[in-house]
């Protein structure tokens, strides 16, 4: 198909006529078109990593996993990313990047259908349940109490080592997923906004960047809402019909269906990915003929030395590149705002990895909410919030035009009054629940020392170890299972639904329990929890564009790419990847009772909840001061910096060519010889 039609006009005209026609004739020389493609690709790749986090508490669920162990799961893609970062700044312009980031979606759409697959391999989940129908068929169950002597038949559990190597195989897909979703999005960002930026006007480049940005931030808000919806799904929906699936929406053992959402995202990011195979490696500039009308700008030089440094690392090899990358990371950290900026945003970052992570888990334990409504309010309430923030935060950056030293006061300000607005948050909850033998003893009871040891009322009822089919007495105490609570008989509705247990010898004078975990009794608190919650995002996020300025004033021209490439790195190393080891280890501490699969300890069942508010609440809070402190240092050096140049003004004094030397160190670090200033 021919790019251009026939001229049909004077030869005058043609010149003028020439460049809107060929992008009107061809969409994919239109950098907006790219723009529209890339905020759907970015979208659908931040709605697989938003989804995993969505679903976490349900994998742990599913998989028997601690909260240490699923926050290392969430965290394994960023090992892919750090891998291969370093690779994506040195190929830079080297390659046909719109077909690169096709690639990477393919790898990612490939990795979301890996992460799917266990599902169609495992078998049905089992849970502790008693058949609901009106034959009172309860064999094979440890619901209700049977007097019976088959207490080791019952507690006898089948680990043989082909089950045991299945359930590791199926995780082993989920970690190489999530090993392959890292890899394949490390191209899609940073070549996309290269891409964008290389071939927009200086006008509308600012203009899509924003767009772009402001896409990857609610990409995980999208990610939480379709979390949201697929929960409220059984997780074997596909392989039972209506009537065999016995567990209603809300009950504590249900498991939703979390391998519907990656086939959907995966789906996504294959459709969003195609139009990338037919992008040109380059495209006309926008608005060439305005931008040349412009003339040369007082900031000609500086991009003319910023280009001669660009192409120098172009022209390197990827040994003397991998060679020289050492010295370029050393004389970038060298620079004190810099290293200061960059490591109080990596305490934010790492704050914002464990909250994103396990918020929904907490909302679940704290506010006995299903693992879906909790979802909905992060993806439709929390996330708008701290999207807000970051365009407020830009606004104020340009209506007043904020200096270096007043970007480093606004990120002082914004943590500290996020700090005092999450205060609140250590007190926003109850305690835990009373449960019948792990942390309540009372009167019917003669020995509540643990789960397996049978106590007066329950001795003669055989109960599994570790049934798990909560039920609560009208007083408020709950028992694991209606078997501990003593109860021999059941009873039905028409539909066949369990209304109530009875004949409970542990529960006196009632005889009779309610399926069901008695909750925390702390649901009036959720809506001030989420208020100061998404209060403090929101204040927290003005400081986002702020310290990015700072950052980028705080090197070099010619270094900022490296410098942003550096900065993504560390964000990866120190915060991306052991802040959800971190946040999962610290939630672990809070566990008073633990599923035991095997003999081994699985997933946690009950935590202490005051215990896990103020160690989840007082872990971002101390990010929050770590992060505080280093912005008060960085502003110290930058007032310093200001006061040098004031000094230097006055007497003349003027900074060597920064250019020359640059180069210089860059002539000596990867023995090249660097083009003279004069020929540029």
């Amino acid at each position: 198909m021919g790019m251009t039609a026939p001229p049909t006009r004077t030869s005058k005209s043609n010149r003028s006529e020439d460049l809107p026609r060929k992008c009107t004739t061809n969409l994919f020389h239109s950098v907006k078109f790219f723009v529209l493609c890339h905020g759907l690709l970015q979208l659908s790749q931040l709605l697989v990593s938003g989804y995993m986090k969505s679903i976490i508490s349900t994998i742990e669920k599913r998989f028997g996993l601690s909260s240490q162990t699923s926050g290392m799961l969430s965290s394994l893609n960023e090992i892919g990313s750090t891998v291969f970062i370093v690779f994506v700044s040195y190929f830079g312009s080297r390659v046909h990047r719109p077909r690169l980031i096709g690639c990477g979606g393919i790898v990612v759409s490939v990795a979301a259908f890996l992460m799917a697959i266990p599902h169609f391999v495992m078998e049905l989940y089992e849970y502790d349940h008693i058949t609901t129908n009106n034959n009172m068929n309860v064999d094979n169950t440890s619901d209700i109490c049977q007097m019976t002597s088959s207490a080791q038949d019952l507690n006898s559990e089948s680990c043989s080592a082909d089950n045991t190597n299945s359930d590791h195989k199926m995780l082993s897909l989920l970690v190489v997923g999530q090993l392959l979703l890292g890899i394949g999005g490390v191209p899609i960002q940073p070549f996309g906004i290269s891409y964008v930026d290389d071939f927009a006007s200086d006008r509308n480049s600012p203009l899509y960047l924003g767009i772009l940005f402001a896409v990857s931030v609610l990409g995980p808000g999208f990610g939480f809402m379709l979390g949201s919806a697929v929960l409220r799904f059984y997780v074997d929906v596909d392989k039972l019909s209506s009537e065999e699936i016995a567990l209603e929406f809300g009950d504590p053992r249900w498991v939703g269906a979390w391998w519907l959402g990656f086939l959907i995202a995966a789906s996504c990011v294959a459709l969003f990915s195609i139009p990338y195979f037919f992008f040109p490696r380059e495209m006309p500039k926008e608005d060439s003929d305005e931008n040349k009308s412009e003339g040369k700008s007082e900031k000609q030089p500086n991009k003319l030395k910023s280009k001669q440094q660009e192409d120098l690392l172009q022209n390197l090899s990827l040994l003397q590149f991998l060679k020289s990358f050492p010295f370029i990371l050393l004389r970038t950290l060298r620079i004190p705002v810099y290293l200061l900026v960059v490591l109080a945003q990596v305490c934010l970052s790492a704050l914002m990895s464990g909250l994103i992570v396990f918020i929904s888990k907490f909302l679940e334990q704290q506010f006995t909410v299903t693992a879906s409504f909790a979802n909905l309010l992060i993806g439709s309430v929390h996330v708008p919030g701290a999207v807000l923030g970051i365009l407020i935060g830009g606004a104020i950056m340009r209506r007043f035009n904020v200096t270096l030293k007043g970007s480093a006061i606004m990120c002082i300000l914004s943590i500290f009054v996020s700090i005092c607005v999450a205060t609140p948050l250590l007190f926003l909850g109850c305690s835990t629940q009373a449960i019948a033998g792990i942390n309540h003893n009372y009167d019917n009871l003669e020995s509540t020392s643990g789960l397996g040891q049978p106590v007066s009322c329950n001795q003669e009822c055989s109960c599994h170890d570790q049934a798990y089919n909560p039920v609560c007495a009208t007083n408020g105490i709950e028992f694991i299972s209606p078997c501990h609570a003593g109860c021999k008989s059941v009873s039905f509705d028409a539909h066949g639904k369990v209304v109530n247990y009875t004949n409970c010898a542990c529960v006196l004078p009632q005889n009779s329990v309610t399926p069901g975990t008695c909750g925390s009794g702390c649901y009036q608190l959720l809506l001030p929890f989420m208020f100061f919650l998404t209060l403090t995002g929101f204040v927290a996020t003005l400081c986002q564009t702020p310290s990015f300025m700072l950052v980028l004033r705080s090197v070099k021209p010619e270094d900022k790419s490296l410098a942003i490439g550096i900065q993504f790195m560390l964000f990866r190393v120190l915060a991306w990847l052991p802040g959800p080891i971190i946040y999962g280890g610290t939630i672990d501490s809070t566990c008073i009772q633990w599923e035991k699969r095997c003999n081994k300890k699985a997933a946690c069942r009950y935590y202490n909840l005051k215990l896990f508010r103020i160690r989840y609440i007082g872990l971002q809070m101390l990010f929050q001061c770590g992060s505080l402190l280093l912005f008060l240092m960085a502003y110290y050096f930058v007032v310093k910096d200001l006061l040098r140049r004031e000094r230097q003004s006055k007497v003349g004094a003027k900074d060597p060519g920064e250019g020359e030397q640059g180069a210089k160190l860059m002539e000596r670090w990867n023995g090249t010889k660097a083009p003279p200033e004069s020929k540029v």
